[in-house]
């Protein structure tokens, strides 16, 4: 395991989450070190997507704390807490884009409310952020339905992207593409963090993601974390789903339940 890292942009510890009357994460410990591409991981219903949504403040926890840029998520005000997040960014599973406005209107969706800008200067904000992840301004005008896969990622990071944040959340940015667009989106995510100084906490099944752009991987089985380490790491780590999966046969279901 990795010593712990002095000002961690998350801190996580003992966290516990369920539903019902059952715990679906228990008692986990996780620390994300500024700058990093942390890849979490784990089999169907594992937990790894519960994680990012307990941590973004979707999802209640049962135990522990959160520690988003060294304040206590549990012991902040609303206002505080909306002041947190503007410094971190989301991209949803599917991109998540609302269907009833353009990709400009959904990227403007925040700097609307949080910036107060004019009609001009949102337009050239906006199309700035589609330049940043390789859409054209044109691309701002086209509805979410006219996008193919690989473009509703872009639009959806462009999104996440619009308040300049620190910190990002990608859960499964790769998923439904096909192997060429996947490796696109991976290399625009790599840029990007190497860009504007990111750190990124990616939620992922694709194992040539976590291969290609990672520093760090955290594998989620057994309602805990298993495994933290490099890709190297996990090649020759000993639990049996990180055996089975790292070592080519992938998608193997964890012994969790959850999402």
């Amino acid at each position: 395991m990795n010593a712990e890292p002095a000002n961690p942009v998350v801190r996580v510890r003992g966290l516990t989450v369920g539903f019902g009357d059952r715990n679906v994460l228990e008692n986990i410990n996780l620390d994300v070190r500024r700058r990093e591409v942390l890849g979490i991981v784990g089999g169907s219903g594992s937990g790894k997507s519960v994680l990012l949504r307990t941590i973004i403040g979707l999802l209640p926890k049962r135990a522990g704390t959160i520690e988003l840029f060294g304040q206590d998520t549990g012991r902040l005000s609303l206002a505080e807490l909306r002041l947190l997040e503007r410094r971190c960014g989301v991209l949803f599973q599917q991109g998540a884009l609302f269907s009833s406005l353009t990709v400009k209107q959904n990227i403007q969706f925040q700097m609307r409310e949080a910036l107060g800008l004019s009609t001009r200067l949102l337009d050239e904000m906006s199309v700035a952020k589609l330049e940043m992840v390789g859409l054209a301004a044109a691309d701002g005008d086209k509805w979410p339905a006219e996008l193919s896969g690989g473009m509703i990622k872009r639009a959806a990071m462009a999104r996440a992207l619009a308040l300049d944040p620190e910190f990002v959340f990608l859960d499964e940015p790769t998923s439904g593409l096909d192997p060429i667009s996947a490796g696109d989106v991976d290399d625009m995510i790599a840029t990007l963090q190497d860009t504007l100084g990111l750190t990124v906490f990616m939620v992922t099944h694709d194992l040539d993601s976590l291969r290609s752009i990672c520093n760090r991987i955290v594998v989620i089985a057994d309602k805990g974390i298993v495994a933290d380490g490099t890709i190297e790491d996990m090649l020759h780590h000993d639990h049996p789903w990180v055996q089975s999966y790292f070592r080519g046969r992938a998608n193997v279901p964890a012994p969790a339940n959850g999402n």
